[in-house]
Parts: structure tokens; C-alpha cells; sequence
């Protein structure tokens, strides 16, 4: 998908690529940086919503933002660091060396020339649409598979009411399987290393946010239309059936799986 951007049509975004480029085109090619970048993005964008975890139980705003506030107190920092131990353990154990195999077989190349901000655009929205349509099936295979609910998915669903971390807090085999399809997406469609550490930051952000257990008046289901965010995604959670995308709705209902029950119980 990758087109060749004219100087005049990347200068935007040339400074910033030739920026982290230099110097810096060991770290970029590591193999082991498309794991650590994963882990260590979705541990920052999570650090906000452990404040409102925090602030929840003080603050009358931040109960009235929670889903079912009313029955399920926000997570517990045992929950919290439990969770993190059991992310730390499968990153070290299976996605580090299995994603920087994958980083070796795929032979990456740096450009000199950044893409153009149209490009970069296409780029990320392609990913997101291809990510959103091979999630949903493998997600809806999970579900209509015992044996595959039973051994790969089963574990992330004890999070009856989900919370930002949660968002990563699966089986080794499943934590692993939508790592390299995000990175597949992006190998697929050709695209510029800078449009993939885009997709990838904004692809761990749309994960927290729609495990965050949050409607926040800012999330970006508000501002885009096609995103089901935290109500769409908690449902499926509840429910333990429907809504398999994981961020669009259309596939679900095309496919007659939107689960559209009603979830809010703030308190008065």
C-alpha cells in the first residue's frame, strides 16, 4: 500500500522520520522492539486509567462515567499488579523471542523517505480495516469453538467487567496469535514503518480504552462513527457472546451478532 511520497508531499513528516532515524537504525530494526514497543505502550496507556481506578471511589464524576457502577467496584491494585505479573511472564516467555523470529523472516528496510501525511493516513485506516475484519473471524472462532474457547480464550474472559490492563490479560497462545496479526496487517498492506508504529499506538489505545469499564465523554466511539468502544466491547464480556469485532460494528451486524443490550446502572 505503500506509494512513493514526493519530497514536497512528505516534508511534514520528514523531519520527524529523519529525526528517529539517525542514530538510531539498531534500535529500529531490533527484533526485538515490535514486542517491547507493545508492552511498554499499552503499560503507558493504561497508567490513566488506573488514576480513574483510583479516583472512583472518591469521586461521585468518575462513578457516573463507570459501566455498571453499581454493581462491580472498580479493580483492586492486587487485581492490578496480578494482572501485570501475568502480562510481564507471557511477553518474557512466548511473544519476545516468537515476535522477534517473525521480525527476522520478514527482512524489514528502512526508507529514506518519509510518507506523506495522506499516505500515512490510508496506511493506518487500511490496517485498522483488515486487523478488524481477521479479529472478528478468529474472535468469533474462539466463541464457536469449544475446544478454542476452552484453551485459548477462556482466560481472558474471568474479567466479567473488564479493566484497562485486562485489555492484554489472555492466554500466551492468544496474546500471541493478535500480536502477529496486527503486525501481519501491516506487513500485508505494505506499509511505512512510521504508519505502523501509528496503527500500533493507536491500535493498543482503542484495546484499552474498550476494556477501560469507562463511557467517558472523550472516547473516541464519541467522535467516530463505526466504533462500538468500552459500552460495544463490555457487553460482549458480559454477555460472553456478540459484538466479536473489536473495534468497528459492521461486521457484527451484518452478521447478526450486535449484542445491544443495555448495560448502565450508575448510581443516582
Amino acid at each position: 500500500m505503500v506509494m512513493n511520497a514526493s519530497p514536497s508531499d512528505g516534508r511534514v513528516l520528514q523531519g520527524l522520520w529523519d529525526y528517529v532515524r539517525e542514530g538510531h537504525e539498531d534500535i529500529l530494526l531490533s527484533p526485538y522492539l515490535a514486542a517491547c514497543y507493545a508492552l511498554l505502550t499499552h503499560m503507558l496507556l493504561c497508567a490513566p486509567f488506573f488514576a480513574l481506578d483510583a479516583l472512583c471511589a472518591v469521586s461521585p464524576r468518575v462513578r457516573s462515567w463507570r459501566i455498571c457502577a453499581r454493581s462491580e467496584a472498580p479493580p483492586s491494585l492486587r487485581r492490578w499488579t496480578d494482572c501485570l505479573c501475568r502480562l510481564l511472564l507471557r511477553y518474557v516467555g512466548v511473544v519476545l523471542p516468537v515476535t522477534a523470529l517473525f521480525h527476522r523472516l520478514r527482512s524489514p528496510v528502512l526508507p529514506d523517505a518519509a510518507p506523506s501525511c495522506w499516505q500515512l493516513f490510508v496506511d493506518v485506516f487500511g490496517c485498522f480495516l483488515l486487523f478488524d475484519t481477521l479479529f472478528f473471524l478468529w474472535h468469533f472462532c474462539l466463541h464457536r469453538f469449544p475446544w478454542l474457547y476452552r484453551n485459548v480464550h477462556q482466560l481472558h474472559h474471568q474479567h466479567r467487567i473488564p479493566f484497562a490492563l485486562a485489555a492484554q490479560d489472555a492466554s500466551s497462545v492468544e496474546l500471541l496469535s493478535l500480536m502477529l496479526l496486527s503486525l501481519s496487517c501491516a506487513w500485508a498492506l505494505g506499509c511505512h514503518p512510521l504508519s505502523e508504529a501509528v496503527f500500533h499506538f493507536l491500535n493498543s489505545w482503542l484495546a484499552v480504552e474498550d476494556h477501560c469499564g469507562y463511557d467517558l465523554p472523550w472516547a473516541l466511539d464519541k467522535l467516530l462513527p463505526g466504533l462500538g468502544g468500552a459500552p460495544f466491547h463490555q457487553a460482549h464480556h458480559i454477555f460472553h457472546q456478540g459484538n466479536y469485532a473489536p473495534y468497528f460494528t459492521h461486521w457484527d451486524r451484518l452478521c447478526g451478532t450486535e449484542c445491544t443490550s443495555v448495560l448502565y446502572s450508575h448510581p443516582d
